[in-house]
């Protein structure tokens, strides 16, 4: 560009600087683009009605279906802002668009992120505007609350879904939360059942909520798995919860219990010098690496005088009251056994609710802290978790056939 007395042909002085609207050329490109896109729409049901009526606009046909009576606006929420449809109304048919449609599905996986969002502990200020930097339009304080009263009638029914067929291994526990109550923090718990069905896939066949793991709060979940159907109980894997202890001879009397031998280790490495930890780690498991019951039950006595021989008396005494509690699960199939002897599972999951519900960190009733530990179990057994077979059942019926022959 050529230059006259220091100015360009332009008329701008050298070191001016052209400034740019940049927030007014994106708004002025949007409507540009809304206004394409909802020329755009009209025109495809415009095309979609004359189709479905077999002439166009003011058409003379013998192929004609019926006849137009005007229209009516529809709004439909995008990116770049919110279009009006005309839609064609007509006198007999009834006009269904594939827009509407591609719309509704749309509003429906918009309406699940929203749900999932505000189920992750993501603050309503947040979900507001996540919405509108992805949809467009601000979702309001309202429609969340609605949209979590539609997704807790789900969860509600999926909790209470009755339970068919036969579950031989049940895991139990339960994890602590916080709520606010009357203006102080409280605990709660959640307690969670995992069953292993008759065809050897894991499921998540109970989560209620409980004021705490004592006995009236597990008595009460037993009774909801019981009257929902839960049945051919063999086993039951879980920590040493007293209350659970107390009742579940009360609605299994014919279920063995299997203490976890991982929170069974960490109970004797509680009364074991730090230094002396990993030479009784490997002691405890040899007990458990034996071939079989007796052999196991000879071992924890050599453990035991052992321990006793190290000054070691408190670990020694939970050695020889403790554990037979934990070989309960040598009665079944040796493949089955280092699946059974121990919670992990359940841990695993737990590990997963616990970094789901940090983000919220205090919820404002049990309800809230249950149905969010609800929704995300959901989410785990639709998952590769609840796909897979976890046990080849075949073993334990065959074992059951030989015994009774």
């Amino acid at each position: 560009m050529s230059k006259r007395n220091g100015k360009n042909e332009g008329g701008l002085s050298q070191g001016e600087i052209i400034q740019i609207n940049e927030e007014q050329i994106k708004g002025h490109l949007d409507e540009m683009v809304r206004g394409t896109v909802e020329e755009m729409l009209n025109g495809l049901l415009e095309a979609e009605a004359e189709q479905l009526i077999g002439a166009g606009r003011y058409e003379r046909s013998a192929q004609r279906q019926d006849t137009r009576a005007g229209h009516y606006e529809r709004n439909f929420d995008m990116k770049v802002g919110r279009v009006k449809l005309q839609m064609p109304k007509l006198r007999n048919l009834t006009f269904e668009t594939s827009i509407i449609e591609r719309y509704k599905r749309r509003e429906s996986s918009v309406e699940e992120a929203l749900i999932e969002m505000y189920l992750a502990g993501v603050s309503v200020r947040r979900v507001e505007d996540i919405t509108e930097a992805l949809w467009g339009t601000r979702v309001s304080p309202g429609t969340v609350s609605n949209l979590n009263k539609k997704i807790y009638e789900q969860i509600e029914v999926w909790r209470n879904r009755p339970l068919k067929g036969s579950y031989p291994f049940v895991y139990l526990d339960g994890i602590w939360l916080k709520r606010s109550w009357g203006g102080s923090v409280e605990n709660v718990s959640v307690l969670v059942g995992i069953g292993i069905n008759e065809e050897g896939y894991r499921e998540i066949i109970g989560v209620v909520e409980g004021l705490k793991e004592d006995k009236e709060s597990w008595k009460n979940f037993l009774r909801h798995l019981k009257e929902r159907g839960l049945k051919g109980v063999q086993l039951v894997i879980s920590d040493k919860c007293l209350g659970l202890l107390e009742t579940l001879g009360e609605f299994y009397p014919e279920a063995k219990w299997q203490r976890c031998v991982v929170h069974y280790y960490r109970n004797v490495f509680s009364v074991v010098p730090k230094g002396k930890a990993k030479e009784v780690a490997a002691m405890l498991k040899a007990i458990h690496g034996q071939e079989d019951h007796q052999a196991a039950q000879e071992k924890a006595l050599q453990v035991a005088l052992r321990l006793e021989g190290m000054k070691l008396a408190s670990a020694a005494k939970l050695v020889r009251e403790g554990i037979e509690e934990t070989l309960s699960y040598m009665s079944f199939p040796r493949e089955f056994w280092r699946r059974i002897r121990t919670n992990n599972p359940m841990e695993r999951i737990m590990r997963e609710i616990r970094r789901r519900t940090r983000v919220v960190g205090c919820f404002p009733d049990g309800h809230s802290a249950l149905m969010l530990v609800a929704a995300r179990l959901r989410h785990i057994a639709s998952s590769k978790w609840g796909s897979g077979v976890y046990l080849n059942m075949k073993r334990l019926y065959e074992e059951s056939l030989q015994e009774v022959a």
